[in-house]
């Protein structure tokens, strides 16, 4: 039997299993009402927020005005990734998971409650941006805790499985959010743009209350509880993972050029696009959201499944599929749109998240193994992030200027191929340690510096399973 598949084997401890169960389920339901939070501000900046909150624009600078603010989210979630991952690596993870949960709803709840221009002119902007940002630094302290609460309680053979369970969150909290507002979106008809959309958002505080519930009842990780024993707790770790591990950093964030960019292409300016930007299509926005569902309830079995498929095959060659795919996939997904056809514009856009999922299923453990576990929160969190600076945040904004300068939808696919060549790149520099227990891969020079200590067995993926 092969090194991989002898590693995936292995008996489990039943006390191991039972917690890394409740690990896996806190991390998911926590990780899906904080997206449905940060998720919520996605779908209903193009359908709401344009008009209500810069109603004097022209309806395209009115939609870019809206989707800045939109990037404000973005600029938060690297500063949130370092304070969190700073308090994560010195406290531990569970303690930075329910401060991020908590900021998340009250920046999603307060929402709710900001008034429009026609009450108190632009500062509802400016209230609207400052609460965005607090959501930025939640979902920042987010991610990293809740893939290493996942991937610490299990074994390194299965970490591509375990660690793609957080990231079954995204989906699900895109799909609970399109549901809901697509619900309050039918009852309040016309009032929607008044009322409606609001209500989504007042919502969030009790789904905040069961993530928190949830959450206070797991235990901290294996790792993290060594670390505290033998007092290996880095004092700062934000400092120290920069200053160390600057390369995986940048490739960490580089990787996911072509999954985060695209994603906020297929879930967040198709709205702008099909519902009016593209004059040949003019969908209703309930039409665009069932197609959006569908993509994120297919993301609940592919997400999943190249998580799993990269424990066998390796995280880079699994990832490096989903890129090139998602580079290619541009041009058929802007040109099957413009046909205009409802079956054709339903099926694209049902599947459009397809080859995102190729990268996001392995995406968490390949990140986070790329850190030792005394820096793995800070290390992981703000390579994640980094990358809503320079590709999530800034690609709802990039496509609408294309579309604007071309008004075709094709400057936007050579937009999305561009990313997914400089992240195919990144992870092929990337180092695969989908067969490493990372428990004991870490080993400490005479000079501080940790380095890798890479058994010569485990150093590339087994292909043959």
């Amino acid at each position: 039997m092969s090194t991989r598949a002898a590693a995936i084997a292995e008996p489990e401890d039943p006390e191991r299993t039972r917690h890394l169960r409740r690990a896996i389920i806190a991390s998911t339901v926590g990780t899906t009402i904080e997206w449905y939070d940060y998720f919520l501000y996605s779908t209903v900046t193009p359908l709401v927020f344009a008009g209500l909150f810069f109603p004097n624009s022209d309806p395209l600078t009115s939609q870019l005005n809206a989707f800045a603010v939109y990037f404000v989210g973005f600029v938060a979630r690297p500063i949130g990734a370092a304070i969190f991952g700073h308090y994560g690596d010195r406290i531990g993870r569970k303690a930075a998971l329910i401060a991020s949960l908590l900021l998340m709803g009250l920046g999603t709840f307060l929402v709710a409650l900001v008034p429009g221009y026609a009450s108190i002119g632009i500062a509802g902007g400016i209230i609207l941006s400052i609460l965005r940002f607090v959501q930025g630094i939640g979902v920042g302290g987010e991610w990293g805790g809740s893939v290493l609460l996942s991937m610490e309680w299990g074994r390194h053979g299965r970490r591509g499985f375990n660690a793609s369970w957080p990231q079954f969150g995204v989906p699900a909290g895109l799909l609970l959010a399109n549901v809901i507002v697509l619900a309050f979106s039918l009852i309040s008809g016309p009032d929607f743009v008044t009322w409606g959309w609001r209500v989504p958002f007042l919502l969030s505080i009790i789904l905040v209350g069961v993530g928190l519930w949830i959450r206070l009842g797991i235990l901290e990780t294996p790792i993290f509880q060594q670390l505290v024993a033998q007092e290996r707790v880095e004092r700062q770790p934000v400092v120290q993972v920069i200053k160390r591990h600057p390369g995986e950093i940048i490739l960490a964030a580089l990787a996911r050029m072509s999954e985060q960019a695209p994603f906020y292409i297929f879930t967040a300016f198709i709205f702008t696009y099909a519902v009016g930007a593209a004059p040949a299509l003019g969908f209703d926005r309930n039409f665009i959201l069932l197609p959006v569902m569908v993509a994120s309830i297919l993301g609940f079995i592919m997400i999943p499944l190249f998580g799993h498929l990269s424990d066998i095959y390796g995280r880079r060659p699994i990832y490096i599929i989903g890129a090139a795919l998602t580079g290619l996939f541009g041009f058929a997904y802007f040109g099957l749109l413009s046909t205009g056809i409802p079956v054709v514009v339903f099926l694209v856009i049902a599947t459009s998240l397809i080859p995102h999922d190729m990268q996001y299923g392995p995406q968490a453990a390949m990140i986070a193994e790329s850190f030792p576990g005394r820096l793995r929160y800070s290390g992981a969190s703000i390579g994640y992030q980094l990358a809503s600076v320079f590709a999530g945040g800034p690609a709802p904004l990039i496509a609408v200027a294309l579309f604007a300068a071309f008004r075709s939808g094709t400057a936007v696919a050579f937009y999305i191929l561009a990313c997914a060549i400089i992240s195919i790149i990144a992870v092929a520099l990337m180092k695969e340690r989908a067969g490493v227990d990372i428990a004991h891969e870490y080993g400490e020079s005479e000079a501080g510096v940790w380095s890798p200590v890479e058994p010569a067995a485990a150093t590339a993926p087994n292909v043959s399973g």
